[in-house]
């Protein structure tokens, strides 16, 4: 399972068990705004969410872009996981 980023939809995406999760962004002035994240039911509680939120928070990182976490999913993650504070907006 890779997080691929889909510029074109403007969203993060991981294929798991043939249901794709995907966390939906906007971006500007080197800023990422997460705006919304969708996991299906059949993927709800695998832990797919917080894998595909990691991926893309890490390729954040490496683009050298800052978060803003509108998303409530991305917020909490972030608040859990303390070493992507830094990456905030």
């Amino acid at each position: 399972m890779t997080v691929q980023n889909n510029p074109a939809l403007k969203r993060y995406e991981l294929e798991a068990e043939g249901h794709l999760a995907a966390t939906y962004y906007s971006l500007s002035d080197g800023i990422i705004t997460f705006i919304h994240t969708e996991v299906s039911k059949e993927l709800e509680g695998k832990g797919v969410g917080s894998k595909l939120i990691k991926g893309a928070l890490d390729q954040v990182r490496a683009a050298g872009l800052k978060v803003v976490p509108q998303c409530p999913f991305v917020k909490a993650y972030i608040e859990k996981y303390a070493e992507y504070a830094d990456l905030l907006k």
